[in-house]
């Protein structure tokens, strides 16, 4: 069900389409659409280890959009709407729209309703000032989806979902988290369909428009 991919758009299909295609690549789009690629693949054939589906898939999301890695929500914020807007300006198939708006749309509800993967509430928890209001802080911020939603602003609604999400791969990659946990399934199941779903999309509409600056990867091959 949640672990199904996004259309015919799997490894092998988008492997040999860059093969046909990628003499026309700039050197940087290259790089980033190879090592997305390969993340996926790897992640596509991982079945039963939702932890681990999630980790790789992430990674291949850094790997098609990330420039300077900064371990910073903000910086990260800005960055998602930056590329969610090239996406979504660029997907004249209307594929990123319908899966937030049709395949998807209860997921999504569920992950950015979700209180664990929403930084105030763990900011709370850890002690830090200025947060113990997180439940009316999240309150708000449904207030702000509910507008998002109603306009079917589909880059806002990324955003914040990949905020969320964000959340959950920090806990996962410092250790907030014990493997195959019984209380982080729900959101690392739902977290790994979406980006499962979205990655593919995503990189083949870099593929689509190679004309377009992606942007230089902050780890280059250096030989």
């Amino acid at each position: 069900m949640l672990m199904r991919q996004a259309n015919d758009l799997t490894f092998s299909a988008l492997k040999e389409k860059q093969r046909s295609i990628r003499g026309a690549f700039p050197e940087n789009l290259a790089l980033r659409v190879h090592r997305a690629i390969s993340w996926l693949g790897r992640a596509q054939a991982e079945t039963e280890d939702a932890d681990v589906r999630f980790i790789l898939l992430w990674v291949g999301f850094n790997s098609a959009y990330a420039g300077d890695i900064k371990d910073d929500v903000f910086s990260e914020r800005g960055a998602f709407k930056t590329y969610f807007k090239a996406l979504v300006s660029l997907d004249t198939g209307h594929r990123i729209y319908n899966f937030v708006w049709q395949r998807f749309s209860q997921e999504i509800r569920l992950l950015l309703g979700n209180r664990y993967v929403f930084a105030p509430f763990w900011h709370h928890h850890n002690g830090v000032p200025g947060y113990g209001d997180w439940e009316e802080q999240l309150r708000v911020s449904q207030t702000v989806i509910g507008t998002a939603m109603t306009n079917r602003d589909t880059v806002k609604i990324l955003t914040i979902l990949f905020d969320r999400l964000y959340v959950l791969r920090n806990q996962m990659v410092h250790g907030g988290s014990t493997w195959n946990s019984t209380i982080n399934r729900d959101q690392v199941r739902d977290g790994a369909a979406v980006i499962g779903w979205l990655l593919p999309v995503f990189i083949d509409v870099m593929m689509d428009h190679p004309s377009r600056d992606w942007g230089r990867p902050f780890y280059p091959v250096i030989a």
